[in-house]
């Protein structure tokens, strides 16, 4: 499985740059760390303070909904983008029906090949996509709908895409659980020992999988 710290950034530098953006997010903080882009929207309670985080160190997050999340998707990725991510934007982008699973998949494949380093997806319910982001060898997704449940998939479960039901959750209430789970880090010790094994379970079935092919 591809080293999940990506490109031209080591796991602190990521971590500190997420601990600096969501702890200023969220409290207004003047004292992000330099090399971090803040900018509060237009939902947020209170201004964050904006400073500049060199382009070099962006963490690129792939991000899309079909037409029930789609409103909800711009809101959060203009929130995204605002702080300094990578924002790659897999549609839809109108109110025209689409089907969810060309939307996870193609989020999905963008986390899985190395190309972004997060995904989130919203459709109506969030089971759907996460559903098929999941058959994607790589692909740990995690529905969440509420902090608690956001921490636990990043901390536990080592979640590298977030699904969302647009239709269950408010706006305030989805922001609160993407910076939860952006500012979360992956533990180690017996938490990753799951990890592997949900990994080697994955790699088992890929394996009998190739062999029936072949």
């Amino acid at each position: 499985m591809r080293d999940q710290r990506g490109p031209g950034i080591s796991q602190d530098e990521l971590r500190e740059v997420v601990r600096g953006i969501v702890d200023a997010t969220l409290a207004g903080d003047a004292t992000a760390p330099a090399g971090a882009t803040v900018q509060a929207h237009a939902t947020l309670a209170a201004p964050a303070a904006a400073v500049t985080r060199p382009r070099s160190e962006r963490v690129a997050i792939a991000i899309g909904a079909d037409h029930g999340g789609v409103a909800l998707k711009d809101v959060i990725a203009k929130m995204l983008t605002d702080a300094g991510f990578a924002v790659q934007d897999c549609g839809t982008h109108g109110s025209e029906p689409v089907d969810y699973p060309d939307i996870a998949h193609a989020v999905a494949r963008l986390v899985a090949d190395g190309a972004c380093e997060w995904g989130i997806i919203l459709d109506g319910a969030g089971i759907g996509s996460c559903m098929v982001a999941n058959k994607v060898p790589g692909i740990r997704a995690a529905l969440c709908h509420d902090l608690s449940s956001a921490r636990n998939s990043r901390e536990h479960n080592h979640a590298n895409v977030l699904t969302l039901g647009a239709r269950f959750i408010g706006e305030g209430l989805a922001i609160e659980i993407v910076r939860a789970w952006l500012g979360t880090d992956w533990a180690p010790g017996r938490h990753a020992a799951r990890v592997d094994k949900i990994t080697a379970i994955e790699r088992r079935y890929m394996a009998a999988a190739g062999e029936v092919r072949g």
